[in-house]
């Protein structure tokens, strides 16, 4: 759609480009299809790069050795594959949009969209398929109001008490028993059996009234996820940054070196890069290494690698802004860029490209983990989450930031000309915001507690016979 529109009144409007004529404003039809347009982008986004992931750990089984280990490299790859696809945005397509080709990039971007459709189709016949196990906020609305329902009812003794289905499954189809924990001890009143709950009228439990010990585990996981993920959001704020001021910082620097004119926003390549090459250090080299020296398998925990993704993301954010401070002091005259090369940015992309690798791949690691067998996608979902919120958050504050520093009839820490302004603290003050975050971040890891499932007895008679071994 949005390559359809671009050329009939996007980029030639009806009634202006000829003898100077003032273009008129579009109507609210045209202004109607073009945000069904960007929005059908952003809903196709939330549709599949919260299901991707989790369809994607789905074919590899986690209690095979070989497989688990492909599981846990699947996301880097998974994280490899989407910059590479940036990369060709910021080169390819950044270049049709400096020539004015809007509409060639938007035909590009739909081919591309339509390859990625025939491609992900035509594996069919080979992906590994598990059935939906139902609605996952009914099941939390459940536990909630029936334990609310009773907030009077005194708890039992132990945790077996509580009720749960017979058998090997849950009662949730294709999903594991969760072992109880003694956390939010509250929603355990959800699996508190009364004598209303099972009468002759009524052979099967009513799940408004009565919930297993498992659906009351799902909502626990949940909500011990939640303070790990509002955690992330900070560090969505710092990685914004290197689309938004970044690019703002790069056009005040010089651009073209050695007659070569470098595009401010073609700098994130260098992000790209980084993460490239990390993602290939970090599996070929650093685990191997790791593996040799301690015997582990795996790595770094996943917990482990998010607290190294924020502390790169606030040598990045002291990185950038030490480099707008020396940036301002080349800055000859007001009006004109300094005359710092664009390159001397380098460095703060390598360090947010770095950050990226341990915070975002380890992010969708976690919350593939930690959540429950009938919310995988509800898990990555607050990983896509926690980058929108972020991207808001940043908005808010830079809004904060310039309403305060403006004051007086000042120019202000993000001023609109650069030259006039103090954009290296606002860059401070987020490296502070992440500290700070960081923090809370480590009291929240360590007081983690991570999902258990019941162990089956094969799974029992595998343990036991690897340990014979």
């Amino acid at each position: 759609m949005l390559s359809i529109i671009s050329n009939s009144f996007l980029l030639q409007p009806f009634g202006c480009g000829h003898g100077g004529s003032p273009c008129k404003n579009p109507t609210t039809i045209e202004r109607g299809v073009f945000y069904v347009s960007i929005y059908l982008i952003a809903l196709g986004n939330g549709g599949y790069q919260t299901t991707i992931p989790t369809f994607g750990a789905d074919q590899f089984d986690g209690k095979d050795s070989k497989e688990a280990h492909s599981k846990v490299a699947f996301f880097s790859y998974f994280d490899l594959a989407l910059n590479l696809g940036s990369l060709f945005s910021i080169t390819i397509l950044a270049y049709f949009e400096d020539e004015g080709k809007w509409t060639l990039g938007f035909w590009m971007s739909s081919g591309s969209a339509l390859i990625a459709l025939l491609l992900f189709p035509s594996g069919i016949p080979w992906y590994r398929h598990f059935a939906p196990s139902g609605n996952p906020l009914s099941r939390f609305s459940q536990v909630v109001v029936a334990s609310l329902k009773k907030w009077r009812c005194e708890s039992p003794s132990h945790h077996t008490q509580l009720f749960e289905v017979d058998g090997k499954e849950s009662a949730i189809s294709g999903c594991r028993k969760i072992v109880h924990t003694p956390d939010f001890k509250f929603l355990d009143k959800a699996a508190i059996m009364t004598e209303n709950n099972f009468t002759k009228d009524r052979p099967f439990h009513d799940p408004w009234l009565l919930c297993t010990v498992t659906q009351v585990e799902e909502v626990k996981c949940i909500l011990r996820l939640l303070p790990i993920w509002l955690c992330t959001i900070i560090y969505y704020v710092v990685f914004t940054q290197m689309a938004s001021l970044f690019v703002e910082q790069a056009a005040a620097m010089k651009t073209d070196i050695s007659g070569f004119h470098i595009p401010p926003a073609s700098m994130s390549t260098f992000d790209i890069l980084s993460a490239t090459a990390f993602i290939i250090f970090y599996r070929k080299l650093f685990i191997p290494c790791l593996h040799r020296v301690r015997k582990n398998p795996t790595g770094l925990t996943e917990l482990q690698r998010m607290g190294l993704g924020l502390i790169t993301a606030i040598v990045a954010m002291i990185s950038a802004g030490f480099i707008e401070l020396i940036r301002l002091r080349y800055v000859k005259e007001v009006d004109k860029p300094s005359s710092l090369s664009i390159l001397l940015q380098i460095p703060q992309y390598v360090l947010i490209g770095a950050s990226e690798v341990f915070m975002y791949i380890a992010q969708l690691e976690f919350f593939n983990a930690q959540a429950p067998d009938g919310l995988k996608s509800f898990g990555n979902a607050l990983c896509m989450t926690s980058m929108s919120l972020g991207n808001y958050f940043s908005s808010f504050l830079v809004g904060i930031v310039m309403g305060i520093t403006r004051k007086d009839h000042k120019a202000g820490w993000i001023a609109e000309n650069l030259n006039q302004g103090h954009m290296d603290k606002f860059y401070f003050l987020l490296a502070a915001l992440t500290a700070i975050d960081f923090v809370i971040y480590v009291i929240c890891a360590k007081g983690y507690r991570s999902i258990s499932y019941e162990t089956r007895d094969e799974d029992q008679e595998e343990i036991e016979m690897q340990m014979l071994v």
